[in-house]
C-alpha cells in the first residue's frame, strides 16, 4: 500500500509519501452510539506506520467507485516477507 499526503503548514504545502503492508482491518462498533462506528485500516512499513479511520459511508462510497472498475484489474499481487502470491480473477 502506498500513501501520499498533502498537508498545509506555515511554510506552505508539504507533500509526504510512505508505503507499507496492511496488517489489520478493525471494525469499531459502539453499541450505545451506533452512528459512531468506524473501520480502521492499520498498516506498517519499514520506517512508518499508521491507522486510516473511515466511516461506513466513506467505505460505501469507495466500494461504489471501485466496483464499476473491477473489470480493469486482471490480477492481484500480495508482496510480503514470505514471498509473492498472485490472485487471478
Amino acid at each position: 500500500m502506498q500513501i501520499k499526503i498533502r498537508k498545509q503548514n506555515q511554510d506552505g504545502i508539504v507533500r509526504m509519501e510512505t508505503s507499507g503492508e496492511v496488517k489489520e482491518i478493525l471494525i469499531n462498533e459502539d453499541i450505545l452510539h451506533p452512528n459512531k462506528e468506524s473501520i480502521s485500516i492499520c498498516f506498517r512499513g519499514k520506517s512508518s506506520s499508521g491507522i486510516i479511520d473511515m466511516t461506513p459511508a466513506e467505505i460505501e462510497q469507495l466500494y461504489q467507485t471501485v466496483r464499476s472498475r473491477m473489470h480493469l484489474i486482471k490480477a492481484f499481487k500480495t508482496l510480503n516477507t514470505e514471498g509473492t502470491r498472485v490472485f487471478k480473477r
